[in-house]
């Protein structure tokens, strides 16, 4: 007989927005590697390498995911298509090796809940990586 275990609710609380005057602070390089229907895994960045496909981003840490789908549309034109799929993942070294940590998705031409989600929110560390995995909206068949 179990007597004295209490039942707990853990909320994930967000933390306060950080404002962030991008006029007098310094951007971070934030590294980011896009992939078309799935993640890249977690080994693909161990030892030193990272997948080959890279895209360098100036940003703060008040950027959005709804801003980070923007900077990827601008130099992906095939990911502008209505109903494309973002979905966010952060890779981040932990104990000698890579793991990976999913954050939010953002769909083109459509509002989300994880829109507004800022770095700071993921709880992004500069030298963190930034894994997206895109997928492409459904075409119907006839």
């Amino acid at each position: 007989m179990m007597t004295g275990v209490e039942s707990m609710i853990v909320e994930e609380k967000q933390s306060p927005t950080k404002v962030v005057d991008r006029e007098k602070t310094c951007p971070l390089l934030l590294r980011v590697f896009c992939s078309t229907g799935r993640h890249h895994s977690a080994a693909e960045y161990a030892h030193g390498n990272v997948p080959s496909n890279e895209l360098q981003i100036y940003t703060w840490q008040d950027a959005t995911l709804r801003e980070l789908t923007t900077l990827v549309r601008d130099v992906n034109p095939e990911t502008r298509r209505k109903g494309t799929y973002f979905d966010f993942a952060l890779v981040y070294p932990e104990r000698g090796q890579y793991r990976m940590r999913e954050i939010g998705v953002t769909c083109s031409g459509a509002k989300g809940a994880d829109d507004s989600k800022t770095l700071h929110q993921a709880k992004f560390c500069i030298g963190d990586y930034m894994d997206i995995n895109i997928t492409p909206p459904m075409r119907k068949r006839y």
